[in-house]
């Protein structure tokens, strides 16, 4: 096996985040999910934004946030990800290739329009998002590079992109390429209601032994597993993951590798602004950690540190210099 080109290499949605500061009545009377994530169509999102008092247009997705995170912290990246030939598709490109993670997937003519995420942000610093996936859900397997795939130590999956068809193919055959190449497979849970209606499959792929990481946090752990305490949902997943990896907002996270158990606190914060991102960016501390051979608790404090950042101010990409933040 050939050393690595990529420590990582990702799969997601490729959305530019349109963020506001808003009310708790707003949430109500638009009879929004606080706090959780939305699927809306393309009038709905028309509709939500302009309910939306002055908004910020920062890039967004699951994945691409991840990687954001780990090349900000000096790691070797490239995405792959589907957006359409408008104006939000060029500035997820410029974004994307700004922070210096590779992105070469070729822009998709005509509808839908390039993916976008409207999120509401209270004052208690909630985000409740309202996503329109618009052209992330057309990823083709004929987009993906496969010796790009196989020449990442580290392939990293989003499950929001598992609920459209046409990606979910795509994941499939890139685990494979990965598989054959004798690389590592990570994979964020992403939401509760994608295991709701995807939790056979994430299963299988935990039964078959095809995922070597995996990132839950509490509600996706109690959903994933059928068990709503913390501990009993760990032990369900006992042994069926190389790594298990755990969040649970302000109580901090745990990782389980090889039997072995880490626990960290989650790192101190002055002042939660907004939680977009926070599980993204906790992955991209663990990762990188992972892939410099950290131990696992240090793994766990990357991510805590990186999460902490991320929640200190609007938007889901980091601002300050999380290598020195890091130490």
């Amino acid at each position: 096996m050939t050393e690595p080109r990529y420590d990582v290499i990702a799969i997601g949605n490729a959305i530019v985040d349109v963020m506001a500061p808003c009310s708790d009545e707003l949430i109500d009377e638009l009879q929004l999910n606080k706090g959780g994530m939305t699927l809306v169509d393309d009038e709905g999102a028309a509709m939500l934004y302009d309910a939306m008092g002055p908004a910020r247009e920062i890039s967004g997705g699951s994945a691409a946030n991840t990687l954001a995170g780990m090349a900000a912290l000096g790691a070797q990246c490239a995405f792959i990800g589907q957006v359409a030939k408008d104006q939000l598709g060029d500035v997820f490109s410029h974004d994307i290739r700004a922070v210096g993670i590779d992105y070469d997937t070729p822009a998709r003519e005509g509808d839908p329009a390039t993916g976008r995420c409207l999120i509401f942000v209270t004052p208690d610093g909630e985000r409740t998002m309202n996503t329109f996936l618009g052209a992330s859900t057309y990823l083709p397997k004929e987009a993906l590079d496969e010796d790009l795939i196989a020449s990442a130590g580290v392939l990293y999956l989003e499950g929001y992109l598992w609920d459209p068809e046409e990606p979910r193919r795509a994941m499939r055959r890139a685990i494979e390429v990965a598989r054959a190449a004798g690389r590592k497979v990570a994979f964020t849970a992403s939401e509760s209601f994608v295991i709701d209606r995807h939790g056979d499959d994430f299963r299988a792929l935990i039964e078959d032994g095809l995922v070597d990481i995996m990132f839950v946090n509490e509600s996706e752990l109690a959903t994933l597993t059928g068990e709503d305490d913390f501990e009993a949902g760990l032990k369900a997943l006992d042994g069926k993951l190389p790594i298990l990896v755990a969040t649970r907002s302000e109580k901090g996270a745990v990782a389980i590798a090889h039997g072995t158990r880490a626990e960290v606190p989650a790192a101190p914060v002055d002042e939660v602004v907004d939680t977009t991102g926070a599980g993204d960016l906790f992955a991209a501390g663990f990762l990188t950690g992972h892939v410099r051979g950290e131990s696992l608790e240090r793994c766990l404090e990357m991510g805590a540190i990186c999460a902490a950042e991320i929640i200190s101010h609007y938007g889901a990409r980091p601002e300050a210099d999380l290598q020195e933040l890091v130490g």
